[in-house]
């Protein structure tokens, strides 16, 4: 028998093989053991780390532009790529996102146009509970929000629609990004796809949470004032550079995407 790797979760990891062994079966393991670990690379994360895999979906400009300087952003990228995007969300056990995009762009954060067994878990961080109760994320489906919000009539106002409202507050008064990533883990949360604007995306990367970047690039240019992928503010040096492994570089309709790993070796 040949098995591609051990199972991570330490309440069985190793039981299954030695069994087989004590049964008098021969078993190789490792074959091919870094496909097995990519295919279920959430699941790993969770085992081994306790939070999720997490992914950040980014449409841009050739030049790195996701929005012009009045927010405007409707479409930068092709009918080819956006349909692309819902099956990265079906693979998801939940879509991320912040206030900041619900209240400019009013999203659902759904899977639809393609076959799937379930939607994923929709979740918001809104430090200050500004959603609106009406806001698209809120129906259908049900909503985590993280909040650094104790205001007792918001958080039932959100609950009545049907949202679970989880309390998170980091040193500055604001959505503690770890807190989040680790009780998305014990929800059993595998691979999370952040689908949000500059700001939270550079939080995210800075904090070091983002593993993976699926980014979706137009063949147009937006220029300098436009806003950009990610605020991860002025870098002095160039050794402070974020680093990228390249995964997959393909054409997607008229667009170009790119998935990335983040290096943690720099």
């Amino acid at each position: 028998m040949v098995v591609a790797i051990l199972d991570p979760n330490p309440l069985v990891a190793g039981q299954g093989v030695a069994r087989l062994r004590a049964a008098g079966i021969d078993v190789e393991c490792g074959l091919m053991e870094a496909a097995a670990r990519e295919l279920n690379i959430g699941f790993f994360s969770r085992m081994t780390r306790g939070t999720p895999w997490v992914r950040s979906k980014i449409a841009a400009s050739l030049d790195g532009r996701t929005a012009l300087a009045n927010g405007s952003s409707k479409w930068i990228t092709g009918e080819a790529a956006r349909h692309d995007v819902q099956h990265w969300r079906a693979r998801s056990c939940a879509v991320l996102t912040g206030i900041g995009t619900v209240l400019a762009d009013d999203p659902r954060l759904d899977v639809r146009d393609i076959s799937t067994e379930r939607q994923p878990l929709r979740v918001v961080l809104d430090s200050r509970l500004r959603i609106p109760p009406k806001a698209q994320i809120l129906q259908r489906q049900a909503t985590l929000i993280y909040t650094a919000c104790t205001d007792a009539a918001k958080q039932r106002s959100l609950i009545a629609c049907g949202a679970e409202v989880v309390t998170a507050v980091d040193a500055d008064g604001q959505v503690d990004l770890a807190e989040v990533m680790c009780n998305l883990g014990k929800r059993g949360i595998n691979e999370l796809l952040v689908e949000a604007g500059r700001t939270l995306n550079g939080g995210l990367v800075k904090a070091g949470l983002v593993d993976e970047l699926v980014l979706y690039l137009a063949p147009q240019f937006l220029g300098d004032t436009a806003r950009g992928m990610a605020d991860i503010g002025e870098l002095t040096q160039l050794s402070r550079h974020i680093a990228l492994q390249w995964n997959d570089v393909r054409q997607v309709g008229n667009d170009l995407r790119i998935v990335a790993k983040i290096s943690r070796e720099n």
